[in-house]
């Protein structure tokens, strides 16, 4: 079966993680330091904080942003649960955004229908791999005194307005799932552009734990001394996933390169084919195309997808609407409540994409799917 994702694992990748196995820090040691600096470079400089998912860096994320019970976040139903349910768990109220049907991005215009003095955050998903419209949103934020966050796990590497993914809203997450644009195997970072909140990030993915003297409430303890100010949880990443990580950020130009390569053949090969649509990129939008969302109309989504499985090509669909999950529709929320999310998720079908498909694998898919639906 040739799956829909998959990571690239060279030989200097797994060099770099043997050489941690070799030596003195297998977790909390120079290798996560190391990535996190990177991780921030890549991102306009500001603060990161490696964890152990992208699940865990939106958790992270809601809590350093002091996310609660009485607050509403707003986002968008074209994403993995982990967005909302993050929220939710925190005590928060999701508000579900519709999407510009085009490109599967959230609309500002749908978050301003739903924006109310009680938002704490809204939660934009960068679908596919690039980006939603950031200086809409914080606009919008900013007129309730909301802040932005960018759901980037499919993003990473990408760019809008001059700007890298991690400087377009104040606080970033990324997913390193090995599927993912670069993988440390599971893991996630969290970028902060306020240095308050990448401090809060950082205590509560490492327990909670305050090491700072001058913070400290209990001062006539000895050096070891260490305190719990709010509760935490350990999502901290090990150094054999930093290194992991840092050895593919040295590839990450050239996956995106290849990324972008196989989505001009899909979208040279099926433009103007009658019941397919392909991505629609946004202006001034550079992604780092993550998924291949073709959309197959006419109602023929599910045949297809059967059809292409059993002969052999791992299409996927990405996502169904968060609020037809039963954690949500158990609260009440209801089909219907964004119908242009649930139209997408009706046509969707992803198509195989990832650096190390070959372009005699991506003439497979093509030509079987064109046989398909001729």
């Amino acid at each position: 079966m040739l799956p829909y994702g998959r990571q690239s694992i060279s030989e200097e990748d797994i060099e770099a993680v043997t050489a941690v196995l070799r030596g003195d820090w297998l977790t909390t040691g120079p290798a996560v330091t190391a990535f996190e600096n990177a991780i921030s470079e890549l991102s306009g400089g500001h603060r990161a904080v490696s964890c152990t998912s992208g699940t865990a860096a939106l958790h992270i994320a809601y809590a350093a942003l002091g996310v609660g019970p009485g607050d509403e976040v707003i986002t968008t139903p074209m994403t993995f649960v982990a967005t909302a349910s993050c929220a939710a768990i925190l005590g928060a109220r999701v508000a579900f955004a519709d999407i510009d049907y085009a490109t599967g991005l959230i609309d500002p215009s749908a978050v301003s229908d739903v924006l109310t003095e009680r938002s704490k955050v809204i939660s934009a998903v960068d679908y596919a791999g690039q980006s939603a419209d950031y200086p809409a949103l914080q606009s919008l934020a900013d007129q309730v005194g909301a802040k932005t966050l960018a759901d980037a796990a499919h993003s990473v590497g990408g760019s809008a307005y001059g700007r890298p993914v991690g400087d377009l809203a104040d606080v970033t997450t990324m997913s390193f799932f090995p599927t993912k644009n670069l993988t440390t195997g599971e893991g996630g970072a969290v970028v902060c552009r306020d240095a308050d909140v990448g401090r809060r990030a950082h205590e509560f993915h490492f327990i909670g734990l305050v090491r700072d003297p001058s913070r400290f409430e209990i001062t006539d303890e000895g050096p070891w001394h260490q305190e719990v100010h709010e509760y935490g949880v350990n999502y901290r990443l090990t150094d054999l996933g930093a290194a992991l990580g840092l050895s593919q950020l040295r590839r990450l130009a050239e996956f995106k390169r290849r990324r972008a390569e196989i989505t001009a053949r899909y979208n040279a090969a099926f433009a103007g084919v009658d019941g397919l649509r392909t991505p629609v990129q946004r202006a001034g939008v550079d992604p780092m195309w993550h998924l291949y969302p073709l959309r197959v109309l006419g109602g023929r989504r599910r045949e297809i997808f059967e059809r292409m499985r059993a002969a052999g090509i791992g299409v996927q669909v990405n996502y169904i609407p968060v609020y037809w999950h039963p954690v949500f529709a158990r609260q009440g929320y209801q089909r219907g409540l964004c119908p242009n999310a649930e139209r997408f998720y009706a046509e969707e079908l992803s198509l195989p994409l990832y650096p190390d498909l070959t372009d005699g694998d991506a003439d497979r898919v093509i030509e079987t799917l064109l046989q398909l639906v001729g």
